[in-house]
């Protein structure tokens, strides 16, 4: 397993050892040990799988308490995957990065407590995992605005974006519950 981190220090692109062959393939999409000693000493408490059409948008979600960290990767298609610093402590407040992750490159991305995370689908259908750290308590959810100029997010869409309401609802950076 090969972790790496990305322009956010504390967001690392995890990249599992596949190993293949003509019957298929096999890898660990989480092993706590070999996490641990990478930096992901995370205890998780659920997992969630959602399925979604092209150019469906989803996100920027977070928790004003009870902060969710989230180990994600997808299963079918492709996504480019984005997390936004909402710790307004760090040196990276307010930035993004976005990974491409797909069934075929098996790459995964730590999401750390803190951050909003959000996903656009890039191929016709998605299937997304993730792993999280605490519970979803809805009346502590937030949504960030997925299209703020003040973040500046490159979502590399083909077409208009698929929001549900709360999506299109989102707070700007500006306005948004942040961390400390």
């Amino acid at each position: 397993m090969q972790v790496t981190p990305t322009a956010i220090a504390d967001v690392l692109l995890i990249e599992p050892k596949v190993f293949g062959d003509e019957r298929g393939f096999f890898f660990e999409s989480w092993n706590a040990r070999a996490l641990a000693e990478a930096g992901v000493d995370a205890q998780f408490v659920q997992d969630n799988h959602s399925r979604s059409g092209r150019n469906v948008l989803r996100g920027l979600h977070y928790q004003v308490e009870h902060a969710q960290g989230k180990l994600v990767r997808v299963i079918a298609g492709e996504v480019l995957d984005v997390a936004v610093d909402l710790r307004r402590s760090s040196p990276t407040f307010g930035r993004w990065i976005g990974e491409i992750l797909s069934a075929q490159n098996k790459r995964m991305l730590w999401v750390p407590p803190g951050f909003a995370h959000g996903f656009v689908v890039r191929s016709d259908t998605a299937e997304f995992l993730y792993k999280a750290t605490d519970y979803w308590y809805p009346e502590h959810e937030r949504t960030l605005k997925w299209n703020d100029r003040a973040l500046g997010i490159d979502w590399r869409l083909d077409g208009e974006p698929i929001l549900a309401p709360k999506d299109a609802a989102g707070m700007p950076l500006a306005a948004a519950d942040v961390y400390p």
